[in-house]
């Protein structure tokens, strides 16, 4: 056994905890925040996605001991967040889920990758989105909502471009 501390979507949370146990269920059973679905438990699904001191981990082959001391955003995290409003409205227009399942991990990885990746194409994409996996929506509207997402943001920082300059 031991104690931990995480601060989890900005909170302080201290457990004591079994050593083996994964971070999702640290976050699922210790902080009652059930957003972050587990899926294969093996890190393959991508499902389990979280933001751990900004970098996204697989939270189902991450020991909770490993993230003490650390900061986790999960997707429950993002209430005031306007890039993660916009994908999740481009989600929604784009059709870009159905059962929900891979939803969390997706909707992490997009936000992952928009705010680190200023020149966003189809094909880095569909790279970034690699450990992700989705039975339902065939990946084209996925793609298409974060395309839509990466090229109004590109209209705003050119119109602010254009306003510095006149």
């Amino acid at each position: 056994m031991k104690t931990i501390t995480i601060r989890v979507n900005g909170q302080l949370v201290s457990r004591t905890i079994d050593d083996r146990l994964s971070l999702a269920d640290f976050i699922r059973d210790h902080c009652l925040l059930t957003g972050t679905h587990i899926g294969c438990e093996h890190g393959v699904c991508g499902a389990c996605t979280v933001i751990m001191d900004n970098n996204p981990v697989r939270s189902c082959i991450t020991l909770a001991a490993a993230a003490d001391q650390t900061d986790v955003k999960t997707v429950e995290g993002y209430q005031d967040d306007e890039l993660m409003q916009a994908i999740r409205k481009a989600f929604n227009l784009r059709h870009a889920l159905q059962c929900g399942f891979c939803t969390p991990g997706m909707l992490t990885t997009a936000y992952d990758m928009l705010s680190r990746i200023p020149d966003l194409d189809r094909d880095r994409i569909r790279v970034e989105l690699a450990g992700n996996l989705c039975r339902c929506t065939g990946y084209q509207a996925i793609i298409r909502a974060i395309e839509d997402v990466h090229m109004q943001r590109a209209k705003i920082a050119y119109r602010s471009q254009i306003a510095a300059t006149s």
